[in-house]
């Protein structure tokens, strides 16, 4: 998702530069320490990292009992083409993919090109004209926005957002306590005025998206789930469950979720899977959500031969995850010793996703760090990310993700929207020395730059549409 020029040369908007500049060589440290600081923060850490280790053992345990209780054997790797009819690998998928989220079923498909696309197919699977969607975790991750029909409508109505299709959207904030801290917390009694007879589902948004506030835990999910059985159990609990796969012990559907939905090219993938997502949940749910996916009477969805790479990517992901993890402690370690606020901030346990976010202060602070994450990466190298227009964003955003798979963030990446309050939102990464390397550039890169930390340069970036997205309607 990289809007690029190459060094050197004019800006370019598309995804795939032909261009190439002289290859910058990634720079030894020019700040006093930089390299000492960054070792620093990696020794502090090593036992944290001693757990993390034990955690993704009970998570690869998991998997390989999961494996096992399916009889995952190379008969399932072959594949079927065409209709995709009478695949047992892909059946064989769905079955340990739900096994593991704690599902009642699973649709895990190639054809499911990216996160948002998963969640899309569970979202108009599931609800009908007249229904209502509510937000309870604030606003929604930006690429949303457009699903949901935030952005305006088209006098046709063919944009075929949920809004064109009669389903209105309001949301609740989180408690205000948990805005800033490293423990996010529903507001049980704003949701409870807020449900309406026309209510049918309800969306929590498990990690923060591009919005400051503590990503959501899984207990607390359940604590949610367990309200809503007592007050309201007819309504369906939809959990975005991108960039939190693996992380902790369970997942939201073993606590009450009824429906929940990620990327395969985020954390299950392992970095293996070349595209895909997932929907798992209540079958009921899942196969409406298959439903729209395909068409009505319509089942199967072929391979394509990528049967084997998406279960050993399955394999991969605990170790993956695990090594992201450090990787995100590691940034927050080293940005919080100079100064810098960090979300979540260090020494905080119970992480429940794979997401550390960073406010720098500046547009020109994110795009220099940026850049140096792009330097520091096995693709792309050469090339200069530069903030752009992308689809599904609203605003100027910078990508820097130089990965062997196009969006691959669990590779190693870094990003975020031109706006206040800044912060750049880092994730990924196959071992964590790599964000080691990655940091000494970009604390040199940092270093360059004259204006004092936290200033933000007058007229940069705009960040006024995002000043109203409390409590956010898709209807008048």
């Amino acid at each position: 998702m990289l809007a690029l020029t190459a060094a050197g040369a004019s800006t370019w908007s598309g995804r795939h530069a032909s261009c190439r500049a002289p290859v910058r060589a990634v720079s030894q440290p020019r700040a006093c320490g930089v390299g000492e600081l960054v070792d620093e923060a990696a020794a502090a850490l090593l036992p944290t990292f001693s757990e993390i280790d034990r955690r993704t053992e009970q998570s690869l345990s998991s998997v390989l009992s999961a494996f096992r209780r399916h009889g995952v054997g190379t008969h399932h790797f072959a594949g079927v083409d065409g209709y995709g009819h009478g695949d047992l690998g892909r059946e064989a998928l769905d079955a340990v993919y739900a096994d593991l989220l704690g599902a009642e079923a699973a649709l895990v498909r190639v054809q499911c090109f990216s996160g948002t696309h998963a969640i899309a197919c569970a979202l108009y699977g599931v609800l009908r004209p007249g229904d209502e969607l509510l937000g309870v975790s604030g606003a929604p991750y930006d690429t949303l926005e457009e699903v949901i029909g935030l952005r305006g409508r088209t006098e046709d109505g063919l944009r075929g957002s949920l809004a064109d299709l009669g389903v209105s959207y309001s949301q609740v904030e989180l408690a205000a306590a948990s805005e800033g801290t490293a423990v996010a917390k529903f507001d049980l009694d704003a949701i409870g005025a807020a449900i309406r007879p026309s209510t049918r589902v309800l969306h929590v948004q498990r990690s923060c998206g591009y919005s400051w506030r503590a990503s959501i835990r899984v207990q607390e999910i359940g604590r949610l789930a367990g309200w809503l059985r007592t007050h309201h159990p007819s309504l369906i609990l939809f959990v975005d469950n991108c960039y939190g796969e693996f992380v902790e012990v369970e997942e939201p559907c073993h606590v009450g979720a009824h429906l929940v939905a990620g990327s395969l090219i985020k954390n299950p993938g392992g970095t293996l899977a070349p595209s895909g997502g997932y929907v798992a949940g209540r079958s009921d749910l899942v196969a409406a959500a298959g439903r729209r996916l395909a068409a009505p009477g319509v089942e199967g969805g072929a391979t394509l031969g990528m049967t084997r790479t998406l279960f050993q990517g399955l394999f991969h992901a605990p170790q993956v995850v695990g090594e992201a993890l450090k990787g995100s402690l590691l940034v927050a370690q080293t940005m919080s010793r100079l100064g810098y606020e960090c979300n979540p901030p260090p020494g905080v346990g119970g992480r429940t996703d794979i997401i550390q976010a960073v406010k720098l202060g500046s547009r020109a602070k994110v795009l220099a760090f940026c850049a140096a994450v792009q330097r520091c990466s096995p693709v792309g190298a050469h090339i200069v990310p530069v903030a752009g227009v992308t689809p599904g964003y609203g605003d100027e955003v910078v990508f820097a993700d130089g990965t062997f798979i196009d969006g691959s963030t669990l590779e190693l990446s870094a990003d975020g929207p031109l706006r206040a309050p800044y912060a750049v939102y880092v994730q990924g990464g196959t071992h964590w020395t790599h964000w080691a390397i990655v940091l000494r550039e970009a604390l040199s890169a940092l270093a360059e730059l004259e204006e004092p930390l936290g200033e933000t340069a007058a007229g940069e970036g705009d960040s006024r549409r995002y000043a109203g997205r409390r409590s956010l309607r898709n209807t008048e």
